[in-house]
């Protein structure tokens, strides 16, 4: 398939088809790794862990104060007559 190198400001692009991207795990908006071997420009997806930075996102919003409810805890009418 071919493709042609496209300027982007100071940087230049190339645009992958869609079928291409699937091939290898990735869609439009994935972090990919860039490497040359052989001669030739690999992309490989950057595949990160569940949760990555979860930890540290959870402690920075603990340290801005931002780790408020976004909904606010509500009843439902019948919690009361429920038993365990």
């Amino acid at each position: 398939m071919l493709s042609a190198v496209k300027k982007f400001g100071n940087s230049a692009g190339i645009l992958i088809p869609k079928p291409l991207l699937a091939e290898i795990g990735a869609k439009a908006g994935d972090s990919v790794e860039l490497k040359v071997e052989g001669g030739r420009l690999v992309i490989e997806p950057v595949i990160r862990p569940a949760r990555a930075g979860w930890a540290e996102d959870s402690q920075r919003l603990a340290r801005e104060q931002d780790d408020g409810l976004v909904w606010p805890e509500f009843g439902n009418s019948e919690d009361e007559t429920l038993t365990w």
